[in-house]
């Protein structure tokens, strides 16, 4: 990602959305064409809902693993879908989670 298209779109250098109040579904397929996910499918819009939904709750990161097994899908699902943890939370639009967790997000699910 080019840093002067994520400033466009409204992005900081993690790839996280600055405000995430302007997150909508023409902005996570977006995110998603931008780490290369390519088009999202209905299984990608569970998991994208169910993060949000989490977080609107919990204000914290699920287990992706416990997203997908709540979503019918195998356990191992995050990463067949987003690859890492980080790629899920930006194109849920999320919040920055911090540098710790940024860190850990970051890893190959």
């Amino acid at each position: 990602m080019s840093q002067q298209h994520l400033q466009e779109i409204g992005m900081d250098e993690y790839g996280l959305l600055r405000q995430p109040s302007a997150w909508n579904n023409a902005l996570a397929e977006e995110i998603a064409s931008i780490d290369g996910l390519g088009e999202l499918t209905e299984d990608h819009w569970a998991m994208i809902h169910s993060l949000r939904d989490y977080y609107d709750q919990y204000e914290t990161a699920p287990p992706i693993s416990m997203m997908c097994t709540e979503n019918g899908l195998e356990k191992s699902c995050g990463s067949v879908l987003f690859h890492t943890c980080m790629t899920a939370w930006r194109v849920s639009g999320l919040p920055d989670p911090g540098e710790e967790a940024r860190a850990y997000m970051s890893a190959e699910i």
